[in-house]
């Protein structure tokens, strides 16, 4: 198979990922191999590629938004078929015994891996991937418009969660990239009313296109009092903002993996019990339940398309905001 492979991190620019012809990886008992057609370019490739994250496994493939095939079982396997489509998230493997993992949390897992960053992910040919770990795609999602879906639409889905986002409230979302504008989908599904503050031009004209109430610059303050607010900038500095849009006894979540120093803020932002939460990872629950309400609600990801030897520049046009939703790599 060919790999986009990734020996040391460096900057983005420097274009550090090279391509390369490696073995078809081979499943051990209880893995998959899955033939990949597509997958996700995410901003947290970007916090793997430049080391903003610990690299504990290196030489690494990328990649954790990956729909494909299933092309080899290993054995024991019985829940999937060769041939079924399957997508691959970012958590790849929980251990299923630590504490977190008995309190329903695998999110939270001591000792999870995850595709991309612990193990091999999908700037790939190929991928193996634990059977239980494969997530099951609804008919109707094609495979480009899947892929992001798996990471930057879970995770949105987690946000909203996290949020406390009831049907019918009203929403603002800060920055608005490959995540935000899945979320804006289902908020509109829940018929929420929607405020997006967003720096880029582009991704303000894709927010009204996708039926926001009300699209702002990122320095701005929406025209009226949030329920609720979700941060997907990975700009710490918006953090006192989005507690000074939401009213008391609203929620804040924060979406990202990395994000920049939260600045010191005043109590009084955060008092009449307004909450501030982090989303981290997800579950394999919180990817089945998105997926079928993709399917259900219609949410469709605005792509941009690469070959798989061209997964520099689709992770430099992510740093650079270049981007008009999720950048894809169509790898076969």
């Amino acid at each position: 198979m060919r790999a986009q492979v990734l020996a040391a991190p460096a900057p983005i620019g420097t274009r550090p990922l090279r391509l390369e012809d490696r073995p078809d990886p081979e499943p051990r008992a209880d893995e998959v191999r899955v033939r990949v057609h597509a997958c996700g370019c995410c901003r947290t490739d970007l916090h793997v590629c430049e080391g903003d994250l610990d690299l504990p496994y290196l030489p690494v493939i990328p990649g954790h938004q990956v729909v494909g095939v299933v092309e080899a079982l290993g054995a024991g396997c019985t829940r999937l078929d060769v041939g079924t489509r399957v997508g691959v998230g970012w958590l790849h493997r929980t251990d299923g015994t630590c504490a977190a993992c008995r309190r329903g949390d695998e999110n939270l897992c001591e000792r999870a891996e995850f595709t991309g960053w612990t193990v091999d992910g999908g700037y790939a040919e190929a991928i193996v991937v634990p059977e239980d770990f494969a997530v099951a795609l609804p008919d109707g999602l094609d495979d480009l418009e899947a892929a992001p879906l798996l990471c930057a639409g879970v995770i949105g889905y987690r946000a909203l969660h996290r949020a406390d986002v009831q049907p019918g409230e009203r929403v603002a979302l800060m920055g608005f990239g490959a995540s935000a504008h899945l979320a804006l989908q289902v908020l509109q599904y829940w018929a929420c009313e929607t405020f997006v503050l967003t720096r880029g031009e582009g991704h303000r004209r894709l927010a009204r296109e996708l039926g926001a109430a009300w699209v702002g610059r990122a320095d701005e303050l929406p025209p009226a009092t949030c329920d609720r607010a979700v941060v997907f900038a990975p700009a710490g500095e918006l953090v006192p903002v989005a507690l000074d849009v939401i009213r008391p006894g609203g929620t804040v979540s924060l979406a990202g993996i990395h994000m920049s120093d939260i600045p010191s803020f005043e109590y009084r932002r955060l008092w009449q019990e307004r909450t501030l939460r982090s989303v981290a990872n997800m579950t394999r629950r919180d990817a089945q339940e998105f997926l079928d309400l993709a399917a259900l609600a219609q949410v469709r990801a605005s792509t941009v398309v690469y070959p798989l030897d061209e997964a520099n520049d689709a992770l430099i046009a992510i740093e650079s905001d270049a981007v008009r939703g999720a950048a894809v790599l169509q790898i076969t």
